[in-house]
């Protein structure tokens, strides 16, 4: 797979987890009236993150919102804050990631920059999806919770032979569309990550060489060569190599009077 289309799939599972965040938390049937076993089935109760309602058998439903946030329980409360977070922190990777697509050119932006949006907004995806699973995860153990508790609560009296009426609740709608929509956006914030590889610049391993050009003359001679600069006779003579021996010039030419006439 491209780095391109990698980096495109992720966005869209990201987008496409987002949305799923958002209708989730909005949804009303995060818990629902178990009807199993239950003598009253004309009215059918559902509770979301904001509001519980009841259904009735012609048809008619009423909603009433929670007029309070200290009486609610603590562990709503908490599912309410990871699901904000998670939409917040989805919500601005989302900006983060538009600008990271490398099919879209802004100015004259570096794909090392591109790269650097793009691990971000993809951990930040992935905060946002485990911060939805967790919110949802919560909310289903409070639900298991209750539930094996109100069963044990129901059979009381004569040996367990009389039953009370106590309302379950179940696993609503709105907990799967959590699940699969954190899923979503934590497998896109990973195939961002992963893009972000291609994305980044590959660095060279050779190392740069110069060269010098030499500022010398080479004068030949039939015993040897002899460098000179070939400015003058005021130079200082080089080294004489004559065969395989090594003998060094130190001697410097001085002018004579004679020179000057």
């Amino acid at each position: 797979m491209s780095t391109t289309t990698c980096q495109v799939v992720g966005f869209l599972l990201s987008l496409l987890g987002l949305a799923g965040c958002i209708a989730a938390t909005g949804m009303d049937m995060w818990s629902t009236q178990d009807l199993y076993d239950n003598p009253v089935t004309s009215v059918f109760q559902y509770e979301g993150l904001w509001r519980s309602c009841v259904r009735q058998s012609s048809g008619f439903t009423e909603c009433r919102p929670y007029f309070t946030i200290l009486g609610l329980p603590a562990m709503l409360q908490a599912v309410r804050a990871l699901m904000i977070v998670g939409i917040v922190l989805g919500a601005i990777s989302l900006l983060v990631s538009i600008f990271a697509l490398k099919c879209i050119r802004i100015g004259s932006m570096e794909d090392s920059a591109k790269a650097n949006m793009t691990l971000t907004s993809g951990i930040m995806f992935i905060v946002s999806g485990l911060c939805a699973i967790a919110g949802v995860s919560v909310f289903a153990n409070m639900l298991v919770t209750n539930f094996w508790m109100s069963t044990a609560n129901m059979y009381t009296g004569m040996g367990g032979m009389v039953q009370t009426v106590q309302t379950r609740y179940t696993f609503g709608a709105a907990l799967f569309v959590g699940w699969v929509a954190g899923g979503l956006t934590l497998i896109g914030g990973v195939m961002m990550c992963i893009a972000c590889r291609g994305l980044a610049p590959e660095e060279s391993n050779y190392k740069a060489v110069s060269y010098h050009a030499s500022g010398h003359n080479v004068a030949y001679k039939p015993g040897g060569f002899k460098a000179s600069t070939g400015f003058g006779s005021n130079t200082k003579s080089k080294k004489i190599y004559d065969g395989g021996a090594r003998t060094e010039d130190e001697a410097q030419s001085h002018p004579s009077k004679y020179d000057y006439v």
